[in-house]
């Protein structure tokens, strides 16, 4: 079987752009792949192929789920990568959107059919989305970072050019295989403070969103990220403040960022990430008993 499933052939696409999202290490604090999934939802995006795990997975790393069905029968769901399509009559471009866990292995040959898939449908832009860890503090606005095959993108963006040198993800061999094909790319990355990584980041997810647009020409309604956003803020903000250490360690950064001036990175006071992580427990609950 090849890797490549087509489920429907997508026709008449305009202009489109291909957003690529990978949990993972590329993923900070969930924040790409949470931006992928929340514009194909607003998109009402629709499934049209995927590609077989056999050949890039290690199921013993990525671990297929059990679920059962109608309480009985037992199905195995595997790590697939499902591409989307998003047909925006409004903006100047169709999207497809490709999610799923980064690949284990063969990265070049994964790489050769998302290219591949992209000339099949006349992508003219491919955009990956990517969230780091860095020493910041979460009471700022989250810095995008960012690279692309037309250094007029970059300026135009407004994007913070990376100089990062090491080791790399699949977002990034993608990057340099579509670059190889001739296909314009973008890579573009949030920044997730390095102590709060273990929670979900849906601020972090916004800036991606809000970036994204302004890079594909294509808006969406994000007032249900906003509303997550603030939340969570909220209750970091609330987290920190309950212990004297983390504040201090927090002031420390947030010193650091508004001087404009690196530093090395200070040793997380002990117990912050169990802290905060309580907090967030704790106000899950609550919006839990608020809802019901």
């Amino acid at each position: 079987m090849a890797p490549l499933i087509w489920e429907r052939r997508p026709e008449a696409l305009r202009a489109p752009a291909l957003v690529c999202a990978f949990k993972g290490w590329n993923d900070a604090a969930d924040a790409a792949s949470a931006a992928a999934a929340f514009v194909a939802a607003s998109l009402d995006a629709e499934r049209f192929a995927r590609i077989d795990p056999d050949d890039f997975y290690d199921f013993q790393a990525t671990r297929p789920h059990v679920k059962l069905s109608e309480g009985r029968a037992r199905e195995i769901q595997w790590p697939d990568v499902c591409i989307f399509e998003a047909r925006v009559p409004r903006a100047p471009r169709d999207l497809l959107i490709l999610t799923g866990a980064e690949p284990s292995m063969r990265w070049r040959s994964f790489c050769q059919l998302v290219v591949d898939l992209s000339e099949a449908l006349g992508v003219q832009l491919v955009v990956t989305l990517g969230a780091l860890l860095a020493d910041i503090p979460h009471s700022r606005p989250t810095a995008i970072t960012g690279l692309a095959s037309d250094d007029a993108l970059i300026e135009r963006l407004d994007l913070q050019g990376s100089n990062y040198e090491g080791p790399t993800g699949i977002v990034g061999v993608l990057h340099a295989a579509c670059a190889d094909a001739g296909i314009p790319s973008a890579s573009l990355w949030a920044a997730v403070p390095h102590y709060i990584a273990a929670a979900p980041n849906p601020k972090a997810a916004l800036a991606l969103v809000r970036k994204l647009e302004g890079l594909v020409g294509v808006s969406v309604d994000g007032s249900e990220l906003e509303a997550a956003a603030a939340d969570y803020e909220r209750q970091v903000n609330l987290a920190v403040q309950s212990d004297d250490d983390v504040r201090a360690f927090v002031e420390r950064l947030e010193r650091a960022a508004d001087e404009e001036r690196p530093q090395e990175r200070p040793d997380v006071p002990t117990g912050a990430g169990d802290v905060i992580a309580r907090e967030f427990q704790r106000f899950l609950r609550q919006r839990g008993s608020d809802a019901s």
